[in-house]
């Protein structure tokens, strides 16, 4: 492993001022960057980055890279990723929320072309939900042991707290709303080179 560089974070303020010389890359889903994102981002989610590690060090190499999430969680994690790599990124605070609750424009595709969805923190809840929920169901009416089915989820919201991870988002982001289309990425690669 290299020495990797510490990822920077910028807050809202310094991004806005410097978009104009940044390269955005948001790491949310398809889903969740259609509902809006930075204005000229580009969208690679997260575990597509490995594979748009050529692109992003090429972007780095012509200027500064800022990536974006909806909280900042998945940005970091990104830029600590990208980081071990020899590309150093800068994060921004509190993510695609903290910009809109400051009063910045978040950009939407055109209406032919959105894919609007569910955040994937919701994702996660409803599913974390409907799970504790058909875990006691089944826990009361067929067997007690399934109520085990409860306490895993609940164990597992436990975990992803303590290590700011989140398995269960890692699962949902494969399912076919949350994955971009082949175009999407690719063109969002190719946009990259051009930097």
């Amino acid at each position: 492993m290299t020495n990797s560089p510490a990822p920077v974070a910028l807050g809202t303020e310094q991004a806005r001022t410097r978009l104009h010389e940044l390269t955005v890359i948001d790491v949310r889903t398809p889903a969740e960057y259609a509902s809006g994102h930075l204005p000229g981002a580009l969208n690679i989610p997260l575990d597509h980055v490995r594979r748009a590690l050529p692109e992003i060090r090429h972007a780095a190499g012509q200027g500064d890279v800022l990536v974006v999430c909806a909280s900042g969680a998945r940005s970091e994690n990104a830029c600590k990723l990208l980081a071990e790599e020899g590309v150093t990124t800068a994060t921004l605070t509190g993510g695609t929320g903290a910009w809109a609750s400051e009063g910045h424009d978040l950009h939407t595709p055109a209406a032919c072309d959105t894919r609007a969805g569910w955040s994937m923190e919701r994702q996660v809840r409803f599913t974390a939900g409907t799970l504790v929920l058909l875990g006691l169901l089944l826990g009361v009416l067929v067997h007690p042991a399934l109520l085990l089915i409860s306490a895993g989820i609940a164990g597992g919201l436990v975990f992803s707290a303590l290590t700011n991870t989140c398995g269960m988002a890692v699962v949902l982001g494969k399912l076919p709303h949350n994955r971009p289309r082949a175009a999407d990425l690719d063109a969002a690669l190719a946009a990259l080179r051009d930097r």
